[in-house]
């Protein structure tokens, strides 16, 4: 009688999944802010929202979205940078909108977070180091 080739391995090996047997607790993703600006489309995806709208006017039966993509993918390949040009204008007018949005809320945490630690404590660290020294001294 042949013996089964999945009593022949130890159960470690089978436990291929991530994380499996390591002990460590997984920790979670800090919340993603709402308010955070949303990045800028690339200049493919400035062109594939116009191609998109022209595909679905001149093939209206047709629902799949992979058949858009590969027909706009192939149609982008096959543009010379002239013609790509425009796309890219609007993509690089964006990405500076972006920018500049960006900074005002990155600014705007920062404020935040600062009177958010004044507020914290009356005492300053030097005030604080000190009554640990204090402290340490006491045990002498």
């Amino acid at each position: 009688m042949p013996k089964a080739a999945s009593d022949s391995k130890p159960a470690d090996s089978r436990l291929k999944r991530k994380g499996a047997g390591t002990g460590r607790k997984q920790t979670k993703k800090a919340a993603k802010d709402p308010n955070k600006p949303k990045r800028p489309s690339s200049a493919f995806f400035v062109y594939m929202s116009e191609f998109r709208t022209q595909f679905k006017k001149d093939n209206p039966n047709n629902k799949s979205v992979a058949a858009v993509g590969k027909a706009a993918g192939s149609k982008w390949k096959s543009m010379t940078d002239a013609e790509k040009a425009p796309y890219v204008a609007r993509a690089e007018k964006a990405k500076e909108e972006y920018e500049k949005t960006l900074r005002a809320y990155n600014n705007g945490l920062a404020e935040s977070k600062g009177s958010a630690e004044e507020e914290g404590s009356d005492k300053s660290k030097s005030e604080v180091n000190d009554d640990d020294e204090d402290d340490d001294e006491d045990d002498e």
